[in-house]
């Protein structure tokens, strides 16, 4: 009966996705890196608070680099308290400014507490202006945005960070490098 269940939510999930492909994966929203014509599309939902999501960063971005045709969409779901929601809140402002991919790498490599201090400084350092930035911040199309996101995940029963979508495929948690290569090659076989 286990098996019968694990089966059906399987299902559920492949059919909102099917049906949410479009706000998956081609949201203008959302901020992309890599390749924008790629001929796959990693969809990752994190948090700036999550180790995991940290963990898995580099290994994503050196796949990305490396193989030069996937494109990666970034999900910001802060779901991890208010320091989460203020720097998915800056990293969605700093696309404005065109500094989205450096602020957000310097987001997930910050050791340490995340607070709001925090979060300006690296903002600062990645040369944002930061009264443009805390304007843009309180723009109801940022919270909007999150909120999108929000409803996103509920409909794919996404409860916690990282998650990936790959093709058909919805992974929880963390994986490794070799475990993304191999997703990434599935779907370029048509599996």
């Amino acid at each position: 009966m286990e098996a019968r269940q694990q089966a059906e939510q399987q299902q559920a999930i492949r059919e909102a996705m099917a049906a949410q492909r479009a706000a998956l994966e081609r949201d203008p929203g959302d901020p992309t890196i890599g390749n924008p014509d790629g001929d796959v599309t990693i969809v990752e939902f994190f948090d700036y608070q999550c180790g995991y999501c940290k963990s898995v960063m580099e290994p994503l971005m050196e796949l990305v680099a490396k193989d030069g045709n996937i494109r990666l969409v970034l999900k910001e779901f802060p779901i991890l308290g208010p320091a989460s929601q203020v720097a998915a809140r800056a990293s969605l402002a700093a696309a404005k400014q065109g500094k989205y991919d450096v602020f957000h790498l310097d987001l997930m490599r910050l050791r340490g507490r995340l607070t709001e201090g925090a979060i300006y400084q690296v903002a600062r350092e990645a040369g944002l202006d930061l009264d443009i930035l805390k304007a843009d911040m309180a723009s109801p199309a940022i919270q909007a945005q999150i909120q999108k996101t929000y409803q996103l995940a509920q409909a794919l029963q996404i409860q916690g960070t990282p998650a990936f979508t790959i093709g058909e495929r919805l992974i929880p948690g963390a994986i490794s490098q070799e475990q993304m290569v191999e997703l990434v090659a599935k779907v370029r076989q048509g599996g």
